[in-house]
C-alpha cells in the first residue's frame, strides 16, 4: 500500500512558476514509477507527466518545454515543477503511482494508487 499526498498547488498568474510536491509513504516507492495527472471538471484525468523508477522522465508535448518532473527516492518524493504557467494549465493536479510491469503508463486506469488532488490556478 502506498499513500500519496501532493502540497503546492494554488493562485498564480499567467507566466509565473509552481512548484508541486508529492510525498509517499512506504519503503516501495522506489519500485512505482510516479506519475502526475491533472483534471478539469467535465473531463478526464489527462496525463502531464511520468517518472520513471529509473529516474528519467517523460512529458506530455502539452507542457513540454515547460514542465519537468524529478525524484528523491531517499525521500520518498516526486516534484513537478511548472513553469511559463498558461490560464489552461488551471486544474486538479495528481500525483499517482504505478506498479512496473505494464504496458502502458498514460493512462490514469494503469495506475495503482492516487493522491488526494491540489488545485492549481492560472490567472490571465
Amino acid at each position: 500500500q502506498v499513500q500519496l499526498v501532493e502540497s503546492g498547488g494554488g493562485l498564480v498568474q499567467a507566466g509565473g512558476s509552481l512548484r508541486l510536491s508529492c510525498a509517499a509513504s512506504g519503503r516501495t516507492f522506489s519500485t512505482f514509477h510516479m506519475g502526475w495527472f491533472r483534471q478539469v471538471p467535465g473531463n478526464l484525468r489527462e496525463f502531464v507527466g511520468i517518472s520513471w523508477r529509473t529516474g528519467s522522465t517523460s512529458i506530455a508535448d502539452s507542457v513540454k518545454g515547460r514542465f519537468t518532473i524529478s525524484r528523491d527516492n531517499a525521500k520518498n518524493t516526486v516534484t513537478l515543477q511548472m513553469a511559463t504557467l498558461k490560464p489552461e494549465d488551471t486544474a486538479v493536479y495528481f500525483c499517482a503511482a504505478a506498479r512496473v510491469g505494464k504496458s502502458s503508463y498514460y493512462s490514469w486506469t494503469d495506475y495503482n494508487y492516487w493522491g488526494q488532488g491540489t488545485q492549481v490556478t492560472v490567472s490571465s
